[in-house]
């Protein structure tokens, strides 16, 4: 008896020795399963935005084929020449043939352009021996993957939001009507990201990264004066609610350090020994007589819809007055779903720049890429429908992006 129960008691432990064998066996490849499938996920935000952005790459390359260009030459042109010869030779060493609005050019003319971006190119192509159109083309794909990533945590911390929300709201970013200007030699990529990032920072209530990307975007494009709106409101409202200073004042006060710092060194260039805010009407005074860019208040806009709707019959204009009228209806969309303050009063800082400058009409639907807070509406709708709608709704997004961005550089002659 006793033989037979040390036997079936052996036989027994073996039994659960293969049993626990056989469990680790099949939890091996369910674990191996689930960390990829979290690897795909975490990798989803950069793969759907280069994705959409090497479609609209694509189609450029066909419509540049029959319109006696190349890809390369469009993504480069316009600003892209003036960030480019930045990046080469400093402020002071940008090629003669390049000239501002009315064909001229002096030692002042180059300042119009904020160093940021050329700055981070010409370090790339010091570092890595790239040429300076392969750098600033990395740089642009490598910021929108960045600001994807950004959007992707937005879309998940806003109120009603989730991961769906924040990849949909990936997809419409880069789906932007004129996305293309994310894949060319421009800086709008690289603020994108760092306003982005500074508006995750500010709701997470982590004041001194959000100051610091804010300060990163000022040295980038004048439009960070947006993110400066949106930080020094959210700033404030946390200082009077939760009776916490030190963390929100530092980063409000480190914020403007880019945008100041640029504009008081143009300002010095310009009048020396002259007061700050006669050195900033320098600048601004630069902007007008070398590309007639002003603040009018939206005179000039309004002026432009009218003669575009009443005579014009172009596509490029019409598509780019259906464009500001579709940001105004989104606005107040988003404040109608209580959308979270920073985030609008940094859409509705962007979007009154915008409409308020008298300066190139045709650049109107490009200033508005950063506005990418005025699409959380449509991402936290689609996130509601059937996967095959929003399937299809971003698609659709994708391929008209593609062909206006591709018509905007190889058809339409002036600059965007």
């Amino acid at each position: 008896m006793s033989s037979t129960s040390v036997t079936d008691l052996t036989g027994a432990a073996d039994a659960g020795r293969g049993g626990n064998s056989g469990g680790a066996h099949h939890r091996r490849p369910d674990e191996r399963r689930e960390r990829l499938r979290r690897a795909a996920f975490f990798l989803l935000p950069g793969l759907l935005f280069l994705g959409v952005r090497q479609l609209g790459v694509v189609v450029l390359s066909v419509l540049s084929g029959v319109n006696n260009t190349t890809a390369p030459e469009a993504l480069r042109s316009w600003d892209g020449e003036w960030f480019l010869g930045i990046a080469q030779g400093g402020y002071s060493g940008v090629p003669q043939g390049l000239v501002d609005a009315f064909g001229n050019r002096s030692f002042e003319t180059p300042l119009a352009f904020f160093p940021g971006y050329p700055t981070a190119v010409r370090w790339l192509t010091e570092l890595t021996g790239l040429s300076l159109p392969t750098a600033a083309f990395f740089l642009s794909g490598f910021f929108g993957v960045v600001t994807a990533y950004a959007l992707m945590r937005l879309g998940s911390m806003i109120r009603g939001g989730s991961a769906r929300t924040g990849l949909i709201l990936v997809v419409l970013f880069a789906a932007s009507p004129m996305g293309v200007v994310l894949s060319m030699a421009y800086s709008e990529s690289m603020f994108c990201a760092a306003a982005a990032w500074a508006l995750v920072f500010v709701l997470e209530h982590q004041w001194l990264a959000a100051g610091a990307c804010t300060a990163v975007a000022g040295l980038v494009r004048p439009t960070a004066a947006a993110v400066l709106l949106a930080i020094g409101v959210a700033a404030v409202v946390h200082i009077v609610r939760k009776r916490e200073i030190w963390h929100p004042l530092a980063g409000l006060l480190l914020a403007p350090a880019g945008l100041v710092g640029y504009l008081t060194w143009v300002g010095t260039r310009l009048r020396p020994g002259a007061g700050w805010f006669d050195q900033l009407q320098a600048w601004t005074d630069l902007q007008q007589r070398g590309w007639d860019s002003r603040f009018d208040w939206g005179v000039a806009t309004v002026t432009f819809a009218g003669k575009a709707l009443g005579r014009s019959g172009n596509v490029l204009e019409i598509a780019t007055i259906a464009i500001l009228v579709l940001a105004l209806v989104l606005v107040v969309i988003a404040i109608k779903r209580r959308l979270e303050l920073p985030l609008v009063l940094y859409g509705v800082g962007v979007l009154a720049m915008d409409l308020g400058s008298n300066g190139l009409m045709n650049s109107k639907a490009r200033l508005l890429v950063p506005a990418f807070t005025l699409l959380i509406p449509i991402a936290l709708a689609l996130a509601k429908r059937r996967t095959s709608t929003v399937v299809l709704v971003l698609v659709g997004a994708a391929v008209a992006s593609a062909w206006f961005g591709a018509y905007s550089l190889t058809i339409w002659q002036y600059a965007i």
